[in-house]
């Protein structure tokens, strides 16, 4: 028997007319979707008129429901994995299926579509000839210093996805990390109450600090582009704030933001005097 083939197809990101005609035509052709949330799912099927079965296939069921889609697919069904927003794979259990299916010698064919972290990258205004996708960064905040770290020296244009009961610790973290670097944010995008942020880090914590704060966020932060803060003498700097009535907090904070440096980094200097 010949196996069926897997589709893997992007969905709007919010604004229901974000689809490609093909995705359509694939959505009405196969014989099962499976999806991260099937009630979800079903009001962007609805809106089209696509009477499909559905089956659930999410983060926490991924172990069994993966090798039964598998078996599908080799009993001659065509499925299509849907995720609730964007491209499957990306950030979300789809990457998982596709692994099981080429290992599986099953066909696959991928959709092109609408994902949040490329909208967000071209509307920041930020460079976008070498960027970096880190996802979703990590929830508890030593994990999440640690990977700031590890991207302070990052040249390329660097876009992160992040829950919107975490974006003020998060922003917070990255401004001390990274420096008060300029950024874009995007929220809800594509939707009604969308929203392109642009500013700094310390600009954007004014905007998103006060009142309970809602929507998915990318953030898009630019990359380090100063060679030169290796030259820096930041002793020195400290120095010459510090003379001009600063005090070392003050100066600390007034150096880092100067030369994008992270307030850690300047910081541990400061204690040298």
């Amino acid at each position: 028997m010949e196996y069926g083939k897997l589709y893997i197809c992007p969905t709007p990101i919010g604004n229901l007319e974000d689809i490609t005609l093909r995705t359509l035509r694939v959505l009405g052709e196969v014989d099962l979707i499976a999806c991260e949330d099937t009630r979800h799912s079903l009001r962007l099927l609805n809106h089209y008129e696509i009477k499909k079965p559905l089956t659930s296939y999410h983060e926490h069921n991924i172990k069994q429901k993966g090798p039964e889609l598998i078996r599908n697919l080799k009993e001659g069904k065509s499925i299509a994995i849907i995720s609730d927003a964007g491209m499957p794979g990306i950030s979300d259990p789809g990457q998982d299926i596709i692994r099981l299916a080429i290992d599986e010698k099953i066909d696959l064919v991928v959709l092109p579509g609408p994902t949040a972290s490329i909208t967000a990258l071209v509307a920041s205004g930020l460079n976008t000839d070498k960027f970096v996708f880190e996802g979703f960064i990590p929830s508890k905040k030593r994990d999440r210093i640690k990977a700031l770290e590890d991207l302070e020296k990052e040249r390329r244009t660097i876009i992160f996805y992040e829950a919107p009961h975490r974006v003020k610790e998060s922003l917070s973290d990255m401004l001390n990390v990274l420096g008060n670097r300029r950024i874009a944010i995007g929220r809800e995008l594509t939707k009604h109450y969308e929203e392109i942020f642009r500013g700094t880090f310390n600009q954007a914590l004014d905007r998103f600090s006060e009142g309970q704060v809602k929507g998915e966020f990318v953030i898009i932060v630019e990359g380090n582009s100063f060679e030169e803060i290796l030259e820096i003498d930041i002793i020195k700097e400290l120095t010459k704030q510090i003379e001009n009535g600063l005090t070392k907090k003050e100066a600390v904070k007034a150096v880092s933001e100067k030369y994008k440096l992270s307030k850690n980094e300047v910081y541990a200097e400061s204690l040298k005097l």
